[in-house]
């Protein structure tokens, strides 16, 4: 375990970065957005999903709407059932600390698993685990300190929510960039912008998600009739 430890730990420092540097606005647009500081943490703990938590702000501040509440959160985690099917081989040969693994499966685990060459001599099991675990308590050690600075320092937030707008736009530009294929990127412009136009600005996310995730399927599956 030891060993599994000191393996893992290396492979999730630029994920730390990331995380408490992402964790500390959540944690300050809670405080201010009125939530208490346990219950912002609590969110780190339980949902922890960046995009999700951020979403989720306006969501409980929002009147009382739980399909709606449901339908967007599958909408934009919907991502994760792809990660999923990709781990499930390497998922189903661990013990049971594979449920938190599985639970704790973000964009950058992800990216860490499918990508380390693991030691024979070491167990999977534990540095699955302790790389799931380590950059979660990055993400959960930013919201700390982002909840503490909110409750102890007054300071103007106004705007900071405009974070989760400029986290999404670097992840556009970045996926643009190194992309070979722009298709998805014009599929979600234009569809988004279509479903602005007609739903409006406060319906308008839920439709667009739906024609996004159901065009993509379609086009799998024209690809696959081909194929065959």
């Amino acid at each position: 375990m030891k060993e599994a430890f000191k393996f893992a730990f290396p492979h999730t420092i630029p994920i730390m970065a990331g995380y408490i540097f992402l964790g500390i606005p959540f944690g300050l647009l809670a405080v201010s957005q009125g939530f208490s500081p346990l219950f912002a943490i609590l969110m780190s703990v339980i949902i922890y999903s960046g995009a999700i938590q951020y979403a989720a702000i306006d969501v409980f501040l929002a009147s009382f709407n739980p399909i709606n509440a449901i339908i967007l959160t599958l909408m934009v985690g919907a991502r994760h059932i792809f990660y999923g099917i990709a781990m499930l081989t390497k998922f189903s040969k661990l013990d049971s600390k594979k449920y938190y693994t599985i639970f704790g499966l973000t964009d950058e685990t992800f990216s860490v698993l499918v990508s380390i060459d693991i030691p024979e001599n070491l167990s999977r099991d534990w540095v699955y685990f302790f790389i799931t675990l380590l950059n979660q308590m990055y993400w959960v050690s930013g919201t700390v300190i982002g909840v503490l600075l909110g409750s102890m320092i007054t300071i103007n937030l106004e705007g900071i929510d405009f974070v989760l707008t400029a986290l999404f736009i670097t992840i556009f530009f970045d996926q643009w960039l190194n992309s070979s294929s722009k298709v998805p990127a014009l599929v979600g412009i234009l569809s988004g912008l279509l479903c602005l136009i007609l739903f409006g600005a406060n319906s308008f996310m839920i439709p667009a998600m739906v024609f996004i995730v159901g065009f993509f399927l379609y086009r799998f599956n024209e690809k696959g009739v081909a194929r065959q």
